[in-house]
């Protein structure tokens, strides 16, 4: 455990290569992250389901609530720090969401993956090496895109062109605002409760 602790360590220092070798810890905190945004989603949801009639007036209004979606592929790229770690956990989050009475379980899973692949792209331009604000918030931008347009191809494609220009606009928004912001304040106020120290996340004063 020790050499793990240490390996994975190299991997922020910024010039070392970082560790790609997942350990139990990752995988095990990894799954936590996933399978609580799981139920998470569930009632998000019917959140959404409970508020549209408040956006019937102006439906593209309603995707300021959007980002909640999007944060276990960021939260879990930055507190994991490995390759996989953001895909791993939005494409479990929106699967176990899929078991909650989902009309289109495939569809879910679907946009999971793409989702996830969104956030880790991100990662993996940075070679696993970048882990502030900046890189959390392109993350959650990439992330976001998916659902910008594919919500507007698939679903929308009735609606006028500034409609779709706006919902896709505060899709991306709330996804850098809560996926991106929210995921970047999350592990850094975990770090300080020393509850990650077996992560690099949480061993740093700051991310790096």
């Amino acid at each position: 455990m020790a050499n793990d602790i240490a390996s994975s360590s190299d991997g922020n220092s910024g010039t070392a290569p970082p560790s790609t070798r997942w350990r139990t810890v990752d995988i095990i905190v990894a799954a936590v992250i996933a399978v609580a945004f799981g139920v998470v989603f569930a009632g998000w949801n019917a959140l959404w389901g409970a508020t549209g009639p408040a956006f019937a007036a102006f439906p593209p209004a309603q995707a300021f609530m959007y980002g909640m979606w999007l944060v276990p592929g960021v939260l879990g790229g930055l507190l994991i720090r490995k390759p996989g770690a953001a895909l791993f956990t939005e494409l479990v989050a929106a699967t176990v969401s899929a078991f909650f009475g989902a009309t289109s379980p495939l569809s879910i899973i679907l946009y999971g993956l793409l989702e996830g692949l969104g956030a880790e792209v991100v990662f993996a331009a940075f070679r696993y090496r970048r882990w502030r604000l900046p890189t959390a918030l392109a993350a959650g931008m990439v992330a976001g895109l998916v659902p910008a347009v594919l919500d507007n191809v698939i679903y929308w494609y009735d609606w006028a062109l500034t409609w779709m220009i706006v919902y896709g606009g505060l899709v991306v928004a709330s996804s850098i605002a809560m996926a991106g912001v929210g995921s970047y304040a999350l592990v850094r106020a975990l770090a300080q409760t020393g509850v990650l120290a077996p992560f690099a996340s949480g061993r740093e004063q700051s991310l790096t």
